[in-house]
């Protein structure tokens, strides 16, 4: 169990157990247990992990810097993961994925997240503007399996572009507090300089730890890096000509992304990159030969299928199913289909026609389809 403040701390394993009963739930009902817990303590749960914002800072002027104290459900991270970040907007739940950038020795009191306000970024905009001290959000347990491996790595080279630096500092920051000796180089992309999220520190730690080598890479001209321009392959082999040598983790847009994977692939040295990726694709949508209908069985509605994803059906036709991220990370909306065949907007891969769990987001409808909602 970790250590938790003296609200969180209520919630005990015995009184738990007790509010976890079917005897509590049936009391409670209609409502859940902690309905009328949040009324004593937001912050209080029986299962779910919910979070006090204790600091906001911008450390660039289109990113925020999030400091929360999860209570006691938390189960901690691998450095690397990502968590699933519930807010409530306007009255409406919305999820997003955001990688802890701490370290995971730094105290597991506190986590750390940082994002930037993307123009499209709904949620981002309203955590860069309206998050405060106080403020109450709802995480998921950590997940993902870009993370250190608990054998560290002698080699590592961390690369990251824009906001994509977040689960390698994590990556940094806990070798760092582990008194890790093997060489590390720390290659991050960014417009300029003046976007670079943690620059202070990534600097400080170059300076003080001598096995840590720090490029920055500044694609406008004028900005003095130690690289220029975008990620490519001479770029790589003159700045990292052991490239080859090193286990290499990698998060960034995609077009960075596609262009690190190449180099990767075209070297036969695939197994040795290990990436994350927090961005859509553009979707495979095609909806001028939409044919069929979509039944939503509980609700008893049906539609004329328009060739849009079964999310936007769903909610076109009335219904609020959950969901999050909408484009295919969170799995917030993933829902039971009982019938039919769908296609994945990011792969084109065609579904069996029979009763499965399929992600309505990124799913779109081929002929008539049946989801369990």
């Amino acid at each position: 169990m970790i250590a938790t403040s003296p609200r969180t701390r209520f919630l005990s394993t015995g009184l738990r157990r007790v509010l976890s009963s079917r005897v509590a739930a049936a009391m409670a009902a209609p409502h859940s247990v902690d309905r009328y817990l949040e009324l004593f303590d937001p912050t209080w749960s029986v299962h779910e992990v919910r979070a006090e914002i204790t600091a906001v800072r911008h450390q660039t002027a289109d990113s925020v810097t999030l400091t929360l104290r999860p209570n006691s459900n938390w189960q901690g991270f691998r450095a690397g993961q990502f968590v699933r970040l519930t807010v409530e907007i306007d009255g409406v739940r919305r999820t997003r994925c955001y990688s802890p950038a701490n370290s995971v020795h730094a105290g597991k009191e506190h986590i750390e997240l940082t994002t930037k306000a993307h123009p499209t970024g709904f949620v981002s905009k309203f955590l860069r503007d309206q998050a405060r001290p106080g403020m109450v959000v709802t995480l998921s347990q950590a997940d993902g399996s870009f993370a250190l491996p608990e054998q560290r790595p002698q080699r590592l080279l961390l690369i990251s572009g824009g906001s994509g630096i977040t689960p390698v500092m994590a990556m940094l920051r806990t070798l760092c507090d582990e008194g890790y000796t093997g060489r590390i180089t720390f290659l991050h992309y960014s417009n300029a300089a003046k976007d670079l999220i943690y620059a202070a520190e990534l600097a400080a730690i170059a300076a003080r730890c001598p096995n840590v080598e720090l490029l920055r890479a500044f694609t406008e001209s004028e900005q003095c890096g130690e690289l220029q321009g975008l990620f490519h392959r001479e770029q790589l082999a003159t700045a990292v000509p052991d490239y080859a040598e090193a286990t290499a983790f990698l998060c960034g847009p995609p077009g960075m992304m596609k262009a690190v994977q190449k180099v990767w692939a075209e070297d036969g040295i695939g197994e040795r990159l290990h990436l994350e990726n927090f961005t859509a694709t553009a979707p495979l949508i095609d909806s001028t030969n939409a044919e069929g209908d979509v039944r939503f069985a509980r609700s008893e509605r049906l539609a004329a299928n328009n060739g849009a994803t079964l999310l936007d059906q769903a909610e076109a036709a009335g219904l609020r199913p959950e969901a999050g991220c909408r484009m295919g990370i969170c799995h917030t909306c993933t829902c039971r289909k009982l019938s039919g065949q769908v296609r994945d907007t990011r792969t084109g891969q065609l579904s069996d026609s029979g009763d499965e769990d399929i992600q309505i987001c990124v799913s779109v409808p081929v002929g008539t389809v049946t989801l369990d909602l």
